[in-house]
């Protein structure tokens, strides 16, 4: 969601789809289980759910989940799922290899109609605060090289070289067709 938020400050990415679940899960400091939070409840109100407010608000608050949630509806009105986007992208970023594979996998069961490119690109980010901020920028400069690029299709393999051995992260690259 921060690079969302970056993005709309220096418009690089026109159009974002926020994730591939209907649900977030909020870890429990201690007890090593999670709550599973529907996420059209979180976006659905101005309130956040009871079930953060009357559970423990401490922990909610202490592990940035209340800042993070009222952020995240700031930035955008609702979530949307990638599986329920027939928008036709270039590029597509992930910031987590089990939602990179969603998408690809997503992207194979379709039937194919223009076979269009779209290339799939995975950069992990840690979901705390500092990686997201530092992983949001890495994403809109990305971007804005891939938007500079004179042939996105033959150049893109060896810019997301560069940018691996600048990052000292490793990048998942695939290309699907529509």
């Amino acid at each position: 969601m921060k690079a969302h938020q970056y993005s709309q400050i220096v418009h690089c990415l026109p159009c974002t789809v926020d994730h591939t679940s209907q649900c977030k899960d909020c870890p429990d400091n201690g007890s090593g289980k999670s709550d599973h939070l529907d996420i059209n409840v979180v976006f659905s109100s101005d309130k956040l759910p009871v079930k953060i407010l009357n559970s423990n608000d401490f922990r909610y608050t202490q592990n940035g989940i209340l800042h993070m949630l009222d952020r995240n509806k700031r930035i955008k009105p609702r979530p949307e799922r990638f599986q329920n986007c027939k928008d036709v992208f270039d590029l597509i970023l992930t910031c987590e290899e089990r939602v990179y594979d969603q998408v690809v996998e997503d992207l194979n069961s379709r039937e194919q109609e223009t076979c269009q490119p779209v290339h799939v690109i995975n950069v992990d980010i840690q979901d705390n605060h500092e990686e997201a901020t530092l992983g949001a920028f890495l994403i809109c400069e990305l971007c804005q090289c891939i938007q500079h690029t004179e042939d996105m299709e033959n150049e893109i393999d060896e810019l997301l070289q560069e940018f691996e051995e600048k990052s000292g992260r490793t990048f998942l690259h695939t290309v699907c067709f529509y």
